[in-house]
């Protein structure tokens, strides 16, 4: 099964949080691992975030994901495949 990462960055969080969360929701089922980041703790958070996805399952359904990511205003992608045999 071919497997992909990818990068999610979000220039303004408090902008595009909830547009990013129901994307991630519908593509669930390919999504197998993630890890979300973002610099500071408490009353100074950082409105940058990074997700980083750990994608499964077919090609174009990681590409329809990635687009779709790609289409939301302060977000910007990086979709890496990584071909496993």
């Amino acid at each position: 099964m071919n497997k992909g990462i990818l990068i999610i960055h979000m220039k303004s969080r408090s902008k595009s949080a909830v547009s990013v969360q129901k994307t991630l929701t519908k593509y669930g089922c390919i999504i197998k691992t993630r890890l979300g980041i973002h610099d500071g703790v408490l009353a100074g958070c950082s409105d940058n975030g990074l997700v980083v996805l750990e994608v499964v399952g077919d090609k174009k359904q990681r590409k329809a994901l990635d687009a779709e990511l790609k289409r939301l205003k302060e977000v910007k992608t990086k979709l890496v495949e990584l071909p496993f045999n």
